[in-house]
C-alpha cells in the first residue's frame, strides 16, 4: 500500500469519522464529506477527542489532523480515491442512491465499500454497473477502537477488490476477516444476537433477572473472548466434551424464529433502554456514563495488554 493512495469517506458522523481517522493515523491522505455542513465542521474535534480518548498526544494529533481534507460535495471526496467507505445512516434507499453517485464519480478501479452491521450488501450494490468493486465492509463501533472489520463479499464482487480490501485494512492495523457469503448479521452480529437471543429468554422466563446475566457473562467466560474463540475453546475442552454438553443444553436453548415479546414490550413501553433511562434495568444518567466510560477505559487498556 503506498501512502500517497486517497481513501474517501462519506459520511462525518460516528462511525465515518472513526474511519477516517484510522486511515488518516495509518498515514493515508483521507478526503471526507457530509450532507451537513455542521458534520463536516465539526469533524476536526470529533477526531480530535477521540485520539484524546484514546491516549495520543498532541503530535500524533496534528499529524492525523494534516492528512484528512474535509470536501463539500461528494464528487470531490471521491473523484481520486482509491477506496470510498460509505458510512451513512441505515436507509437502503439513501445507500443505493449514495453509490449511484459515487460510481459515477469514483475512478474506475476505485473499491466501493458500504458499512453496515446487518443490511444486505448485495441489495445496496445491485444496481451499480461495475459491481465486481463492490463490496461490504462492517466496521465495529468505535471503529477506531475495535480492530474487527468484516469484509462481505457478494454474488458479483471480483476476488482482486476483496483481497485489496483484506490487504488495505490490514495495512492500515485492522484485523479483516472474509465473509463469503452474503446473510444478515453476517459472522459477528449473528453469533453476539443468538448470545442476545438466549439472555434475553433467561430473563423472559424468570430463570434470573438481568444484572445476573450480565454478571455471568462479565466475570466468567466473557473473560477469556478476547483470546480464546468459541471453537478454540471447543478443541480445548474436546469436541467429544462439547458434544455431550450440547446433547444436554441445546435442545432447552431459545429458538423462536422471531424477536422476543418481553423486548417488543420494552419498546412499546418506552424502556429504549439507557437513553431512555431504563430498559432492561434501571438507569441514571450518572450510571450510563459511567458504563460508557469504563468500556472506552476497558478497550484502550485491552488494546495495550494484546499490542504487548
Amino acid at each position: 500500500m503506498t501512502q500517497d493512495r486517497l481513501i474517501g469517506v462519506i459520511g462525518a458522523g460516528l462511525m465515518g469519522h472513526g474511519i477516517a481517522l484510522v486511515m488518516a493515523r495509518a498515514g493515508l491522505r483521507v478526503a471526507i464529506t457530509d450532507p451537513m455542513a455542521e458534520a463536516r465542521a465539526a469533524l476536526p474535534a470529533r477526531v480530535r477527542e477521540s485520539m484524546v480518548l484514546m491516549g495520543h498526544d498532541d503530535a500524533a494529533i496534528a499529524a492525523t489532523l494534516s492528512r484528512i481534507a474535509v470536501h463539500e460535495t461528494l464528487a470531490a471526496t471521491v473523484a481520486q480515491a482509491h477506496a470510498v467507505f460509505e458510512a451513512a445512516p441505515e436507509k437502503m434507499a439513501l445507500k443505493q442512491a449514495i453509490f449511484a453517485e459515487i460510481e459515477a464519480a469514483a475512478p474506475h478501479d476505485c473499491i466501493l465499500a458500504s458499512n453496515t452491521s446487518v443490511m444486505p450488501i448485495t441489495e445496496i450494490m445491485q444496481g451499480l454497473t461495475h459491481k465486481d468493486r463492490a463490496l461490504g465492509t462492517h466496521w465495529w463501533n468505535p471503529p477506531h477502537m475495535i480492530p474487527l472489520v468484516e469484509v462481505i463479499r457478494t454474488q458479483w464482487t471480483a476476488e482482486p477488490a476483496v483481497a485489496a480490501m483484506m490487504a488495505l485494512l490490514a495495512e492500515a492495523g485492522k484485523t479483516p476477516v472474509r465473509v463469503d457469503k452474503d446473510v444478515p448479521g453476517f459472522i459477528g452480529n449473528r453469533l453476539q444476537h443468538a448470545l442476545w437471543r438466549e439472555a434475553i429468554s433467561l430473563v423472559e422466563r424468570g430463570i434470573c433477572d438481568a444484572e445476573s446475566v450480565d454478571t455471568v457473562v462479565k466475570s466468567c467466560f466473557g473473560r477469556r473472548l478476547s483470546v480464546l474463540g468459541p471453537l478454540e475453546n471447543a478443541d480445548l475442552v474436546g469436541t467429544d466434551l462439547t458434544l455431550a454438553i450440547h446433547e444436554t443444553v441445546i435442545a432447552d436453548l431459545e429458538n423462536r424464529p422471531g424477536p422476543s415479546p418481553y423486548l417488543q414490550q420494552l419498546v412499546a413501553d418506552g424502556k429504549l433502554g439507557m437513553k431512555a433511562g431504563a430498559g432492561f434495568r434501571t438507569w441514571t444518567a450518572e450510571e450510563a456514563a459511567k458504563v460508557r466510560n469504563r468500556v472506552t477505559t476497558h478497550l484502550r487498556k485491552l488494546d495495550t495488554i494484546l499490542d504487548d
